[in-house]
């Protein structure tokens, strides 16, 4: 009776996880040996902070999370202590945050992931890690489009002054005519 407990339970938390997985627009595998609670505590912040769920689930029941959402080839590197973070929202803040420490301790180390729907190694997320924020990149663009703009008006202001300039010059020489009829 026991175990027909724990067996509907561990088939719920791999159902909840694929759940997860489905709507997610990312997710990054990595393995925690060796972080410290300080650290460990840092991290967990920050994702949360990000929006990113992450957790330790045995690689089991993480495998079939996988397997039943189609993304088989991220079974192959659950082994050892594995940790999931997965985002909902924001595809580049879990590879971003676990980039950064991965790169401080030397046994916390990215595996995999994907994110909308293609599978990525290690390098994958790395390279992901490494693309600027969404608010970065929007003022980016913003600012190719702004910069054209200024200059047109730089320009027009230009040939409106010296237009300007010209001006009295213009309509003093009817003046002059005027006065010598």
């Amino acid at each position: 009776m026991a175990s027909e407990k724990i067996k509907a339970q561990k088939q719920q938390i791999v159902a909840d996880l694929a759940e997860k997985l489905k709507t997610a627009s990312s997710c990054v595998i990595v393995t925690y040996a060796g972080i410290t609670v300080e650290n460990d505590t840092k991290m967990r912040a920050e994702l949360r902070e990000a929006g990113v769920e992450y957790s330790v689930i045995k690689n089991t029941m993480t495998k079939r999370a996988v397997e039943e959402v189609g993304y088989a080839q991220l079974g192959e590197v659950l082994e050892g202590m594995t940790a999931v973070a997965i985002s909902q929202n924001d595809a580049v803040a879990p590879a971003k945050i676990l980039k950064k420490y991965a790169d401080t301790v030397e046994t916390f180390d990215i595996k995999a992931g994907f994110v909308d729907g293609e599978i990525l190694d290690k390098a994958g997320v790395m390279a992901l890690a490494e693309i600027p924020s969404k608010e970065t990149l929007i003022a980016k663009i913003l600012g190719c489009v702004r910069s054209p703009l200024y200059n047109l008006a730089y320009v027009l202001q230009a040939v409106i002054d010296k237009q300007g300039e010209g001006a009295p010059a213009a309509e003093a020489a009817p003046a002059e005519e005027a006065a010598a009829e």
